[in-house]
């Protein structure tokens, strides 16, 4: 057994983590941490994790993290993550960073979106943690940046138009709306069930979302020439799960059977990437809540030119948690799908 631990492991990705491993063969959480929680079991911070081990959470401490697990999902804010993470790394400890501060390359990008870096030297030492892209690279990798859940169903649905360079690069939108645990468990005044229930709202618009250049980064990487996108983040009143729509204007006239089928081929082997016929229902959220599939249905409007790509995830599983445990997998042999292989919670 792989001996694991989460450091934070009582926010919503943490305590996701916790539930994925609770089941997984070949992993034993042997380590996490909790400021508010120290010295509780996690059975009774967890109360729906009533079977869980009888783990009790700790504060963080370097010296015990080091010497209790092989590798470290470290599940703090963006900014306090850097250099717990940067300190095991440098202590041989394969890390998980779940957080975005290590998502960026340039550093001089990653301080006008998130400020000063205090670990610049390891940002080209990362992984950018989708394996759709980076699968190898993940395998061999002892730093491992977790992607963000919008950048990750914008980015799959995304794939198959730029590897074939289908689409143009100034003309992609993408619109997308996520549950209330996207934005984490600490509360703030528009998160209150009152101010999101029956209500719809869109946020950070206008190129100011933190995501936008994590994303234009890795679209670009695919292609090789700079991308911009028009992106645009809405709160659904629900809990959790992202709906992206994708627009994007095709370079030549389309034949949409060819389309689906170029997705379906360039995602056949992904055992977490599934693309819907053109004969079946479009993905809703319910399709993949609590799973770590992203599903993904291209369309084509011929009489406007444009690419549409629905692509559906659970922000706390492939958006974050299930896609830890998936790089884990990776990292350490397994079998990708181990500990995976859950169907969605229906209706």
């Amino acid at each position: 057994m792989t001996r694991v631990g989460i450091i934070g492991a009582t926010g919503y990705t943490g305590m996701e983590l916790v539930r994925i491993l609770q089941n997984h063969p070949k992993a034993e959480l042997a380590y996490a941490t909790s400021r508010r929680w120290s010295g509780q079991a996690i059975c009774d911070v967890m109360p729906h994790l009533y079977n869980a081990q009888e783990l009790v959470l700790s504060e963080f401490d370097m010296k015990e993290a080091v010497s209790a697990a092989e590798l470290l999902f470290v599940c703090l804010p963006h900014g306090e993550s850097m250099n717990i993470s940067a300190d095991l790394y440098k202590k041989g400890k394969r890390v998980i960073d779940l957080s975005a501060d290590f998502r960026l390359r340039d550093p001089e990008v990653f301080s006008k979106w998130y400020g000063e870096h205090t670990q610049p030297e390891l940002l080209s030492e990362a992984v950018y943690g989708l394996p759709e892209l980076y699968r190898e690279e993940i395998a061999d990798a002892t730093l491992v940046a977790n992607p963000g859940c919008y950048p990750v169903s914008v980015i799959l649905a995304l794939i198959p138009l730029l590897e074939e360079g289908l689409v143009g690069l100034d003309s992609i939108v993408a619109d997308s709306k996520s549950g209330v645990s996207g934005a984490g468990r600490e509360p703030k005044p528009n998160l209150h069930f009152p101010e999101v229930y029956s209500n719809f709202s869109a946020y950070s618009i206008a190129g100011t979302h933190r995501h936008i250049c994590e994303m234009e980064q890795e679209l670009g990487g695919i292609c090789q020439i700079d991308v911009k996108l028009t992106f645009t983040p809405h709160l659904l009143p629900v809990s959790r799960g992202i709906l992206t729509s994708i627009y994007a204007s095709s370079l030549d006239d389309m034949d949409e059977g060819s389309l689906v089928e170029l997705y379906r081929k360039r995602y056949l082997a992904e055992p977490f990437v599934t693309v819907r016929d053109l004969s079946a229902p479009l993905p809703c959220l319910k399709d993949v809540c609590g799973t770590n599939q992203c599903i993904l249905a291209p369309r084509y409007d011929k009489r406007t030119g444009k690419v549409v790509v629905i692509s559906v995830l659970d922000n706390l599983v492939k958006g974050a948690a299930g896609l830890a445990v998936q790089n884990m997998n990776l990292m350490f042999g397994f079998g990708e799908d181990v500990g995976l292989a859950d169907f969605p919670l229906y209706p």
